[in-house]
């Protein structure tokens, strides 16, 4: 088969789809690859690199012609509409439900897409775990860092010292963002609390964190109440496939501490905070009635190397059976195909037909 990967031009996105490594299984099993000269070079990976393990480096354009199956990081941008055709299946993240415009071109294109945050493992999402335990963990890290004065924040250290009270952190959602986010912000010294909606993994979460966090059904009263007290509100809320419900509205910013810092990690399916807007690194902060809101939408971008690793390891097994021929690999593969967002001019994913009625006749 013929895989193009190209290179990611979403601002500050320094990923790529494949290492090196992630190559050589492919080249070995008697695939093409066409890779955007340059592609891996925000990663840490060199063009010679690829051209050792049998890839072919190209242009933009004919990473995207050249490809049956391609792969990426980020969804398409508008510029990539272009590249957007029939015969080419897409394998990336797409999180359409927050994404009217990238929807409405793929079905006019007739593209397929599968994407990678929907693809099942019983109850897992295998394809978007190392990128939520990535985004959790910078969570923290943002948390720790735009709280400092120097950073326009409340002039706080996250842990504080002895004779002073460590920050408060609530996270809301106890699934891999927000588990990695507690532990990082627990390691740090904050004062942590959970809030999760599930009750099994309510105990789960209760039994991992024992006394180093509290943990706390997501109840209305429960949310207002914690995050009426806390100094930093991490957000990372999850529906496979669908927009994320906004559990901070707008009238809640009133009770909030003044400078409170907000950290939307849901912000790539729209948010889960009312008052969030995508934002870059390059400006990543932004305030509304006197909170602070840092909605980066591609936070893993930030440790390229790191989630290029990641992110292959995960996804190379399901790239080597759709190498076997795609609707084999659909057909065989339930948890697959349930990454299936469009195909042939039609919405295939239940959520984002919901998102969109409009366009799911």
């Amino acid at each position: 088969m013929r895989i193009g990967v190209p290179r990611e031009i979403k601002p500050q996105e320094q990923r790529v789809g494949l290492t090196p490594d992630g190559v050589l299984a492919l080249t070995q099993a008697g695939h093409q690859i066409f890779i955007e000269k340059d592609a891996g070079l925000g990663a840490g990976f060199s063009n010679d690199e690829y051209e050792r393990v049998g890839a072919q480096l190209v242009s933009q354009d004919q990473a995207w012609s050249q490809a049956e199956l391609l792969v990426k990081v980020k969804e398409p941008i508008e510029a990539e509409y272009k590249y957007l055709r029939e015969d080419l299946t897409l394998f990336t993240y797409l999180h359409l439900a927050a994404d009217k415009p990238l929807t409405e071109a793929l079905l006019t294109a007739k593209t397929r897409g599968i994407a990678y945050e929907t693809v099942r493992s019983g109850r897992a999402l295998p394809l978007l775990l190392p990128m939520s335990e990535v985004a959790g963990r910078l969570a923290a890290q943002a948390a720790a860092q735009y709280t400092m004065g120097t950073e326009g924040g409340q002039g706080l250290l996250l842990g504080g010292v002895p004779g002073v009270a460590p920050a408060r952190v609530v996270v809301l959602g106890g699934g891999n963002v927000g588990t990695q986010a507690a532990k990082l912000s627990v390691g740090l010294g904050a004062e942590v609390t959970i809030l999760e909606g599930y009750g099994p993994r309510v105990r789960e979460l209760a039994d991992l964190f024992g006394s180093t966090a509290r943990v706390l059904h997501s109840t209305p009263a429960n949310i207002e109440r914690e995050i009426a007290g806390a100094d930093v509100i991490i957000g990372s809320i999850l529906v496979p496939g669908a927009k994320a419900p906004k559990v901070v509205r707008r009238e809640h910013l009133e009770t909030l501490k003044p400078g409170a810092l907000l950290i939307d990690v849901a912000i790539d399916q729209g948010g889960c905070f009312e008052t969030s807007r995508p934002t870059t690194y390059a400006d990543p902060i932004f305030e509304v009635e006197g909170i602070r809101h840092y909605c980066v939408a591609n936070m893993p971008g930030a440790v390229p190397r790191t989630s290029t690793i990641a992110l292959t390891d995960a996804t190379l097994p399901y790239v080597l059976k759709l190498t076997e021929g795609v609707d084999a690999a659909l057909a065989q593969n339930p948890d697959l195909a349930l990454g299936l967002n469009t195909d042939a001019g039609r919405i295939s994913c239940p959520a984002v037909a919901e998102a969109f009625p409009d366009l799911a006749g």
